[in-house]
């Protein structure tokens, strides 16, 4: 089969693998137009970022090719490298492809919208193997190895090994970046939870350890409950609340019903007539009298200060999800852990704290986000008490 994609002979599609492969195969075989430049690094960045909504919403998946020219020499060398690796890509790729700078002048990135996963090579090898194979064809095999080549699929593929961040961060550069240009209302920000944190966990500490004393008293377990959560851009940590259930429970009860909620789909057994269903479950019998008093007054969360103290956590942002909840999420879901650091209160909890349904709850964290100020979380600080003492919506 003739290559024009890349210009090259197919020698990867071999024995079984040609028939289940052609389909993929055909999608790159159109003949590209000629093309002399390739975008500026903000103006791919902010493409790369449109591409991941429209995925999000299309769910059709897309892969980022970058291709590092940092490990040559000296600038100059990788000047030339660049300009002459510009020119082989804008002649292979398809029209529907987007070439241009992740990194100027370092780092030349390409965006394979709309691709295949339905074939039994995945996608990711199949365009390295014919980015690469095309490079070597072109240049000299010295000089194309000089090229770090790396491929990333979105959306990336879920906790498959149960360790380390869900999320790619190679996908999220408008995320990492966004701390250069709010630097100094970010510092002010964690200025703040230091201080705050340290000063509540201090003048507490009578508080603290009544309460504590009092789980010991009337249940067998640990005081300190550690479950491990979401944080920002998918990094694990252990979230600290104290022990309102009953000692090796069942977790299943909440797993099952909070990805029925999450599906819109939870069980009228735990909503009350002509009341909305909640987040959380009501007259949940593996929590004991004192952590059901615990939960009303959110006392139990208090102990995540402490996350606030060590930066795992910040006073406002979105609840840190556990790993079954992610699990659950729609791909679009999944911003709300991606773009902010998890919060021990937020603006869905005093807008409405659990009585509304999860895809409005998301809606208000990405509103957050997308529109965070120290404005904004003082606003939210002061409305937190009136939400915590009202109860409304705590179990």
């Amino acid at each position: 089969m003739g290559n024009a994609y890349l210009r090259i002979p197919a020698l990867w599609e071999q024995g079984a693998r040609r028939t289940r492969n052609q389909k993929v195969m055909s999608t790159f075989d159109s003949s590209a137009a000629t093309r002399t430049h390739v975008l500026q690094e903000e103006t791919f960045q902010n493409m790369l970022t449109l591409e991941r909504r429209r995925a999000e919403r299309s769910r059709k998946p897309f892969v980022l090719m970058l291709l590092d020219a940092s490990l040559s020499s000296d600038a100059g060398t990788a000047d030339l490298l660049m300009s002459r690796v510009t020119s082989v890509l804008l002649k292979s790729t398809r029209e529907t492809d987007l070439v241009g700078w992740y990194k100027k002048g370092v780092i030349l990135g390409i965006l394979f919208t709309e691709v295949s996963v339905e074939v039994t090579t995945p996608i990711t090898e199949i365009l390295h193997s014919k980015v690469v194979s095309a490079l070597h064809h072109e240049l000299s095999g010295e000089i194309a190895s000089t090229l770090a080549v790396t491929v990333h699929l979105f959306p990336e593929n879920r906790d498959q090994d149960g360790a380390g961040p869900v999320a790619d961060t190679k996908l999220y550069p408008d995320l990492y970046g966004r701390g250069s240009k709010k630097s100094l209302p970010q510092s002010i920000k964690r200025a703040i939870d230091i201080a705050a944190s340290g000063a509540l966990l201090l003048i507490l500490s009578p508080l603290l350890a009544a309460i504590a004393l009092a789980i010991k008293l009337t249940s067998k377990g640990p005081v300190i409950f550690r479950q491990e959560r979401f944080g920002q851009f998918g990094a694990r940590f252990k979230c600290l609340k104290f022990r309102t259930m009953y000692q090796n429970n069942d977790s299943r009860i909440h797993q099952e019903y909070i990805q029925r909620f999450i599906a819109g789909q939870s069980g009228s057994e735990n909503t009350e007539p002509g009341k909305p269903a909640v987040y959380k479950i009501t007259n949940d019998p593996r929590v004991t009298p004192i952590g059901r008093f615990l939960r009303k007054t959110s006392l139990d969360e208090f102990p995540q200060f402490w996350n606030v103290l060590i930066g795992e956590m910040s006073l406002v942002g979105p609840r840190p999800p556990v790993p079954y909840e992610f699990e659950a999420y729609d791909i679009w879901h999944r911003r709300r852990v991606l773009e902010v650091k998890p919060g021990v209160t937020g603006l869905w909890q005093v807008s409405g704290r659990s009585r509304m349904c999860f895809d409005d709850m998301v809606r208000l964290d990405l509103r957050y986000s997308q529109s965070w100020s120290l404005w904004l979380d003082l606003r939210i600080l002061i409305a937190t008490p009136r939400a915590v003492l009202g109860g409304e919506g705590a179990y």
